[in-house]
């Protein structure tokens, strides 16, 4: 999966009305990016990242009013998020010459900062690719993922949230005839 669709999907419905969250706290944070731990302040930052991608998500794939709607925040301040976050790690070419040139980059970055740089470059990228005009968010009933449509019969994230869709609107239906 695409590093920025796997970001925004750490948020996702539970099943049961609500939201189930892999980076609820910063143990999950942790466990999700593969750190030995995550601060408090680490986590709200990765948090509030992880809302202004969804935000920018749900405009670029004109999601309309969604379960998360109300954790989203304004287009601007979203950008001002995720470009703030992928400056926060310049990057220094050096070259080293050992028999053969090489380039390496350098940074003195936290394990934490180049965390958030990392995650808001793959979105940056993404969303200034082609392969955004392709950005979908779900339609099926409850769900709040993106996906990128892979063929053009696609419909739904997973084939359970195609059933779902087909389960409500046979219910819809079947209440309609009563």
């Amino acid at each position: 999966m695409n590093r920025a669709l796997d970001f925004a999907s750490t948020v996702r419905h539970d099943g049961h009305g609500g939201l189930a969250d892999d980076l609820a706290t910063p143990a999950g944070l942790a466990e999700w990016a593969g750190l030995d731990a995550a601060s408090e302040e680490l986590w709200q930052e990765v948090v509030a990242l992880r809302w202004a991608v969804r935000s920018l998500f749900a405009r670029a794939a004109a999601a309309g009013e969604r379960m998360d709607t109300p954790h989203l925040v304004p287009p601007d301040e979203a950008l001002r998020l995720v470009n703030g976050a992928a400056a926060r790690v310049p990057r220094v070419a050096r070259l080293e010459w050992d028999g053969q040139p090489r380039v390496r980059y350098v940074d003195s970055a936290t394990p934490g900062e180049r965390l958030l740089a990392d995650l808001a470059t793959a979105v940056i990228e993404f969303l200034a690719s082609e392969e955004r005009a392709a950005l979908r968010a779900c339609p099926a009933p409850r769900c709040i993922r993106y996906f990128v449509k892979a063929h053009p019969q696609q419909q739904w994230c997973k084939p359970s949230c195609g059933n779902r869709a087909r389960v409500s609107r046979h219910y819809r239906k079947r209440e309609r005839e009563r």
